[in-house]
């Protein structure tokens, strides 16, 4: 384990680069790119790790990219960072604004991957305090789920070492300054579904010749809105969301077909299995209520496992962090019904995994100056966080240069706090 003086040290550095980071983040968030098809925020990944002089292979699981700096004896430490955007349109107004119609960096992932390039330079500049091995990844696809495990399944660990810890970070709509992680089951497994709800279509003014899947769909919908509310016991927790319904192409023209697009969020496999249940139960009952001839039809588009963080890796992390940026700043966000695929490495490895959040919003936001402060007041639900501009929607907009400082000194101190000490 590093010393604080020794990351104190590597820190020192961060100053001279924040602006050519900056810069780079800026270029990626102007230029996003969706899961799978990351290749020229793939081509930018790799080659600033190359110039900072780490040994790069591409494509490893389609876009990945790997940066690997062998510095003697000791742990090999996984840095993982994913890089993929949503297909959002930005509205955020900023100058650097996505120029891609329909795409968006809405969840921070391009100051992921900027905040890591900028822990990999201020650790390959303190190679002589450290002994180890560092094997960064720069992920893609983390929005369906895939990107992680494609990466494993493309002999990951064999051709690059097998860790033994692996680190992860992710920004938070909280103010810039603020550190937190939860031990545990930190974030929800997702199940996302597609259900196409099968009718009989015909003219809108002769409704008593169909059977109409809009309204079938219609009250899918308001029934599903049930099964938190009436079959999951207080004590326990899920969430389910329709977040699309698609059907027809006319207002006098009742279609054959409507589609659902479901996520599903829970803890545990009993919960889990109990939600999709019903929701298997649900839809098939109402297309027989409504007559319809053909039972419902449902494909899975995505999943993420639960995300379980190991207790005694997240307390000696965090424990750092509290030495680095001030106890007062680092907090437990306790669970999030969020997803995420950085575990998957973790797991395949069988080592443990320390995933945390750092707040990358302006305190002004949320009408304040004082991120403790502010923490304090969302804590006690004295704020309301409707009007503030989250992720996976058009206007999240980190403020760039402090969220920048703040995440590259969260991994360079995670990454530190697990390689050896250089031996004398």
């Amino acid at each position: 384990m590093t010393s604080i003086q020794t990351i104190t040290s590597a820190l020192a550095g961060l100053d001279s680069i924040r602006g050519e980071l900056a810069d780079f983040y800026r270029d990626l968030h102007a230029h996003p790119e969706l899961s799978g098809v990351e290749f020229r925020t793939a081509d930018q990944v790799a080659r600033q790790a190359t110039a900072l002089g780490y040994q790069v292979t591409t494509e490893i699981g389609g876009t990945g990219v790997v940066a690997v700096l062998a510095n003697g004896p000791g742990p090999t430490v996984l840095v993982r960072a994913d890089f993929d955007a949503l297909p959002i349109q930005e509205a955020t107004g900023l100058p650097y604004q996505s120029r891609i119609d329909g795409v968006m960096h809405a969840c921070g992932h391009d100051m992921h991957a900027t905040c890591l390039l900028g822990a990999l330079k201020l650790l390959g500049d303190a190679r002589a305090s450290w002994s180890g091995t560092l094997l960064a990844v720069f992920q893609p696809a983390e929005e369906t789920g895939r990107g992680a495990q494609g990466m494993i399944d493309d002999d990951l660990f064999a051709r690059f070492g097998t860790p033994d810890i692996v680190l992860a970070q992710h920004t938070a709509p909280v103010p810039v300054g603020l550190i937190g992680g939860h031990s545990g089951i930190a974030a929800a497994a997702t199940d996302a579904l597609r259900i196409v709800m099968h009718g009989h279509g015909g003219h809108g003014s002769r409704p008593e010749a169909t059977v109409d899947p809009v309204v079938m769909a219609a009250a899918t919908v308001m029934r599903l809105q049930t099964i938190v509310s009436r079959e999951i016991a207080a004590d326990e927790a899920a969430v389910v969301t329709v977040g699309a319904m698609r059907a027809g192409t006319k207002d006098n023209i009742i279609p054959d077909d409507a589609e659902l697009q479901l996520n599903i969020r829970t803890f545990t496999p009993e919960v889990r299995m109990r939600v999709l249940a019903a929701v298997d139960r649900i839809v098939r009952a109402e297309a027989a209520a409504a007559g319809a001839q053909w039972a419902p039809d449902t494909s899975v588009i995505d999943a993420f496992p639960v995300m379980v963080n190991d207790a005694d890796a997240m307390q000696r992390t965090l424990g750092a962090f509290g030495a680095v940026f001030g106890n007062d700043k680092v907090f437990d966000p306790g669970r999030i019904t969020g997803s995420e695929d950085a575990g998957n490495f973790a797991t395949a490895a069988g080592v443990p995994l320390c995933y945390w959040m750092f707040g990358v919003l302006d305190p002004a936001v949320f009408g304040g100056s004082d991120p403790v402060q502010i923490l304090h007041d969302l804590i006690g639900g004295k704020l309301d966080l409707k009007t503030v501009p989250g992720p996976h929607t058009a206007g999240y907009a980190p403020v760039v240069d402090p969220a920048i400082k703040v995440g590259v000194t969260a991994m360079t101190t995670a990454a530190l706090t697990w390689l050896g000490e250089a031996r004398s």
